[in-house]
């Protein structure tokens, strides 16, 4: 055998090359290593540190357990299991059903988040506000900005600097099952009509203003987006109309949807995908009239308890290894071109996920002042209320 530790003789240059690359080719264990080139105990951990693949969170402290903050049905928790058993940390997730909650969270101080999953209009907001860090870009080595869909990845970075990085993209339109419901419904004034109607006591909308209110405001030809007086009151008189005939409003609609006790919803891309998959007589559908487009980034709140382990959760995400993992598991589609080539055929043929430019035309991304707009925000209670 190669010498070294058996009879304390010196370990030549090309024999440690050669036990170096055994090493690398995983054909002997590291104690193997260390014993025959007399590293040994003592130099164990600055070997390790030099010439030892290791992934890019090993570097610091993580400590034990990190939260994430993010939307219902939106990750494989094989993901999070993974990143536990490669770094020992637990991942807590925490479900919001709009991105209000989310802000109200954050301003209130001390969410316990250490990554968070904001949608594309609220991040110049968190910034205005001191609430989310400038991104340490050397952390996140597995992300690259020259793979990405720039049409849906330009609001993450704000005047040069970079807060978020892009979870994935996707449309809202609304789900029916098309063998409970017989009418053939393809706008969001058959939307609404259908509730009062066919479908009465069987439709959900979100509880989240943006959404609920937008495609109210699209049955009248207004902007998504609009904050105009008398526009919102159009969109709130049909909303309070529609109250009493809704089975309930929740941003977590499969349950209801997959029991049939709900037979349509204001859904999104990746349930809408889910759904389909798994019951395809529940169509996704786009409203005529428009309604939204949108980008889900991942962002690390300022006063995140544990960084350290946010950046190493935000990198492993970024993995277009783990990443597809997680896109065919939620099914929403994807900002970056390294994943959409490891994706299957069938996904990226799948009109849910990547509908044609003509269906992506007519509808909005999201627009900052909706966020914070007290009008938008005082019509939602009335209508939750009423």
């Amino acid at each position: 055998m190669t010498k070294g530790y058996r009879d304390n003789a010196p370990i030549s240059a090309s024999a440690f090359l050669d036990e170096l690359m055994r090493l690398k080719r995983g054909s002997v264990s590291r104690r193997h290593f260390l014993g025959v080139t007399g590293l040994g105990l003592a130099t164990a951990v600055l070997s390790r540190e030099l010439i030892l693949p290791r992934p890019a969170f090993a570097a610091e402290d993580l400590g034990t357990k990190m939260s994430i903050a993010t939307w219902p049905n939106y990750h494989d928790p094989a993901t999070f299991e993974a990143f536990t058993a490669a770094t020992g940390v637990a991942v807590e997730v925490n479900v919001f059903g709009s991105n209000e909650e989310m802000l109200a969270k954050l301003q209130a101080g001390a969410s316990g988040w250490d990554l968070f999953v904001p949608t594309n209009y609220t991040i110049s907001t968190y910034v205005k506000l001191g609430l989310i860090e400038a991104l340490d870009m050397a952390k996140l080595g597995n992300f690259d900005g020259s793979t990405q869909n720039t049409r849906f990845t330009s609001e993450g970075t704000i005047d040069g600097t970079v807060y978020a990085v892009p979870k994935n993209w996707g449309t809202t339109g609304f789900a029916v099952n098309t063998g409970k419901l017989k009418t053939p419904v393809t706008s969001w004034k058959g939307f609404f009509e259908a509730a009062k109607g066919e479908a009465d006591g069987r439709v959900m909308v979100h509880d989240y203003q943006l959404t609920t209110i937008g495609s109210a405001l699209k049955v009248f030809g207004y902007s998504f987006n609009s904050i105009d007086p008398a526009e919102l009151a159009k969109a709130e008189e049909l909303l309070i109309s529609v109250k009493p005939h809704l089975y309930a409003i929740s941003s977590d609609y499969q349950p209801a949807m997959r029991a049939t006790d709900a037979w349509m919803t204001m859904c999104w891309t990746n349930d809408g995908a889910q759904l389909n998959r798994d019951m395809p007589e529940i169509a996704y559908v786009l409203g005529s009239e428009g309604g939204e487009i949108w980008t889900d980034f991942y962002a690390i709140p300022k006063d995140a308890p544990n960084k350290p382990a946010g950046y190493a959760l935000l990198n492993y995400l970024m993995d277009p290894a783990n990443a597809v993992k997680e896109h065919i598991a939620n099914g929403a589609p994807t900002t970056d071109s390294r994943v959409a080539a490891l994706l299957p055929k069938e996904m990226l043929e799948n009109t849910i996920l990547y509908p044609d430019e003509a269906a992506l035309t007519p509808l909005e991304f999201g627009a900052a002042v909706t966020l914070t707009d007290p009008a938008r925000a005082e019509l939602m209670a009335r209508f939750k209320s009423a």
